[in-house]
């Protein structure tokens, strides 16, 4: 007979930081990657912003594996269908620690952004831990279906969801029911904003919503 059991230990987790915090910074990102990446590499959709102004803190999910056969690069995902609420709890254990480690409301505007899975991160780790930002960016990704309007009726943040119109992970159905769901979650206050492209990182958009 199989039995599947937990235990609970301690576990350390890297992440990337970009450019410095200083008296000249004006905002702070807490950006999460979407599936594949490594937050070090995330980072370089942000190096167009001002440097002084702008401090980048990027999470590294945990679970990381090889792409390809030849076993050089590395990607890493934040959840997957297994054991997903357990995984859920240690990912938002893990972001706040690093939030509360990197990220002063009180002294910077805060944007909270999530990619492609990201959003489905982020979007929990403002939810449940009632994350008050100036902005909360959605590009690419899918809302988690457990989310209700009242997770967010704290939120007093500028919401945006980003999506492109030839997004090769998004049908015309699946970007409607998100769009639907955005705005059930944050009424009148979310953004929608399409974009002529393929799933990527629109930097473009991303700079403009700051400047």
């Amino acid at each position: 007979m199989t039995t599947e059991k937990e235990i609970s230990y301690q576990h350390t987790n890297s992440y990337s930081t970009l450019n410095k915090l200083s008296d000249k910074t004006k905002t702070i990102w807490f950006v999460c990657h979407g599936m594949g990446y490594l937050s070090r590499y995330f980072l370089k959709y942000f190096k167009e912003l001002p440097p002084d102004e702008n401090y980048i803190v990027a999470p590294q999910a945990v679970s990381k594996y090889y792409h390809g056969k030849d076993f050089k690069h590395v990607g890493a995902s934040w959840l997957t269908k297994e054991n997903t609420i357990a995984e859920t709890k240690n990912v938002l254990n893990y972001l706040k620690a690093v939030f509360d480690a990197e990220v002063d409301t009180k002294n910077y505007k805060v944007i909270i952004l999530g990619y492609s899975q990201g959003v489905s991160v982020a979007s929990r780790f403002v939810a449940h831990y009632k994350v008050q930002c100036d902005q909360l960016i959605l590009h690419s990704g899918g809302l988690p279906k457990e989310l209700e309007p009242n997770h967010f009726s704290f939120l007093k943040a500028k919401v945006s969801m980003i999506c492109g119109d030839k997004d090769q992970h998004i049908t015309e159905e699946r970007l409607d029911y998100e769009i639907k769901s955005a705005k059930s979650l944050f009424g009148n206050n979310v953004n929608i904003i399409t974009f002529d492209g393929v799933h990527e990182v629109n930097t473009e958009i991303i700079g403009d919503l700051v400047s």
